[in-house]
């Protein structure tokens, strides 16, 4: 007997999953932007990245990865004391791939020196798009990553720590860090009574022969399954920055002692801790008294690699916006060609045009800066301001990006729902919004003609768009106001609207002008698509996004 059919059983009218693709191919801004930066001859290399972090299998473990959060072993079955925190196998995968690329080391030499050419903006391109995939793995990446140039301080244990760093091998196991092949570090800074102002810290060290006991409590310390961390403690001359390994050189576990994970909003497929210190064995970074100094080394880069990571969620935002719209109809139209869908996403496809131009420019910098004394100033003034204007972007350009999508944006089946979760961590972590402002001002009142050099450059490179003479001298009035930390986040936001549309006239000097015009020219508007662009330059921006 024929078995009925049941209508409302039949899908259609549903956009296929967006995997299986190239995500360097398909981004033809990131392609040009990282051409533009110094890093054609590595497309190749970038698309091979792109088609393994586009496919299916890639996407699978970054949902599982996520659904299956971490857990804390504090004991062992017979009352011993581990401190073990166990990952789900998905998330070891994510791990591994990336440090097969490379992600959390390419940009050192293997004696931890800058790898120099376009090291940055190659890697910066894989950051970016692994973040599109799963963002939680990408802590650790990172922070091993940076932590390269706060061991520089210490000559001999760098010597010692980066043969294992150097590696392209992810290695798991909870065992001491030189027998292993490859590691991975992390850091602890803040504590309950402050987190921004790590002065306040009350963590103390006492030296014991060549090495310190530290005793204390770190409110956040990521990534707790590290093999060691840089962490912030007070020794007799002041704040001083440690290295302090999991397991004490004669091969006994270290005192770090976790008290619980973190139980986040986002960032859900990597640990997060309070932990406490009961003479934790460690080794002094840099001088006494310089642990600022020291670790801002460090952060200089996770602060970047926050701006790359918020970057490539918008990206993915707008992928899967696009391509959902190109698939589903309504009023018997495609979405993407109503008019209004068009004026949202055409307008949404040239923020991330700016912001991946951006930060693909800063990275440049970061590549240039060891030889140049004019690009230092540039990667230490913008670094803030663009981590500033990008993370804060990401969290309501991915709201955005899940109305196109309608309800299938809002559940957790689909990626961007973990997308929106994510995106606050960026703005928030390595510095908050208020932070940023204040650095870059602290920026200006110590290199004050290396700035007014670089705002300079930025004048020359935005000559002839639209409102870049008014944008440029409404931030040069703003920072000279006895009181210009009270109008510090315009002058910020500004500023790092300005050196998009600089980094975007060498990239696509036709979508400069649109986003200076729209930017920079007038106040652009609280919501995307409450632009008026042209039919032509709508049709060019969301080719470029997705062919």
């Amino acid at each position: 007997m024929t078995q009925p059919s049941f209508a409302t059983h039949e899908v259609f009218n549903q956009s296929p999953p967006f995997e299986d693709v190239d995500l360097f191919a398909l981004d033809r801004p990131l392609v040009d932007a990282v051409g533009t930066n110094g890093g054609r001859s590595a497309e190749k290399e970038l698309s091979e990245f792109g088609r393994h972090w586009g496919s299916a299998a890639m996407a699978e473990r970054g949902r599982v990865a996520n659904e299956n959060t971490p857990k804390l072993r504090a004991f062992d079955a017979r009352g011993v004391r581990r401190d073990v925190v166990e990952f789900h196998p998905a998330y070891h995968e994510l791990m591994a791939h990336s440090a097969h690329a490379g992600v959390h080391n390419s940009t050192w030499s293997a004696q931890g020196k800058p790898a120099g050419g376009a090291a940055e903006v190659v890697r910066a391109a894989k950051f970016y798009m692994a973040a599109q995939v799963e963002t939680g793995h990408l802590c650790p990446i990172t922070m091993t990553r940076a932590s390269v140039a706060a061991l520089a301080v210490q000559p001999e244990l760098l010597a010692t720590a980066m043969p294992v760093i150097a590696t392209r091998s992810y290695d798991p196991s909870f065992a001491p860090w030189w027998t292993k092949r490859g590691m991975t570090l992390g850091m602890g800074m803040t504590e309950k009574q402050g987190g921004t102002d790590v002065r306040s810290n009350m963590t103390r060290a006492e030296r014991d022969g060549d090495a310190y006991r530290v005793i204390g409590h770190k409110w956040f310390m990521s990534a707790p399954m590290c093999d060691a961390f840089l962490v912030l403690a007070q020794a007799d001359a002041g704040l001083t920055c440690f290295f302090m390994p999991r397991f004490k050189p004669d091969g006994s576990v270290n005192a770090i002692h976790f008290q619980r994970l973190k139980d986040k909003l986002g960032n859900r497929s990597n640990a997060s801790s309070e932990v406490e210190f009961e003479n934790a064995y460690a080794l002094r970074v840099g001088d006494e008294g310089k642990g600022i100094r020291t670790i801002i080394q460090m952060v200089q880069l996770t602060r970047q690699d926050c701006a790359i990571a918020s970057a490539g969620l918008m990206r993915s935002g707008l992928a899967h916006a696009l391509h959902h719209a190109r698939h589903r109809s309504v009023f018997q139209k495609h979405l993407a060609d109503q008019p209004l869908m068009q004026a949202v996403l055409s307008d949404m496809a040239l923020h991330v045009e700016a912001s991946i131009a951006l930060v693909m420019r800063l990275c440049q910098s970061f590549d240039r800066a060891p030889d140049d004394a004019s690009e230092a100033a540039y990667m230490r003034l913008l670094t803030p301001a663009i981590k500033y204007w990008t993370c804060k972007s990401a969290p309501g350009f991915l709201y955005e990006a899940m109305e196109c999508l309608g309800g299938n944006g809002y559940v957790e089946e689909g990626i961007l729902a973990r997308h929106y979760r994510e995106s606050p961590v960026n703005a928030i972590w390595e510095g908050s919004g208020n932070v940023m402002c204040l650095d870059v001002l602290r920026a200006l009142s110590r290199e004050a003609d290396a700035a007014a050099a670089v705002l300079q450059r930025l004048v020359a490179e935005t000559r002839g768009l639209s409102g870049a003479p008014d944008a440029a001298a409404f931030i040069g009035k703003a920072f000279r106001r006895p009181d210009s930390e009270r109008v510090a986040r315009l002058a910020v936001e500004k500023l790092a609207l300005l050196a998009a549309a600089a980094a975007l006239n060498k990239v696509s000097p036709r979508n400069a002008e649109l986003f200076a015009a729209t930017r920079l020219a007038g106040t652009h508007a609280g919501m995307y698509g409450a632009v008026d662009l042209a039919n032509d330059d709508i049709k060019s921006l969301l080719l470029r996004a997705l062919p």
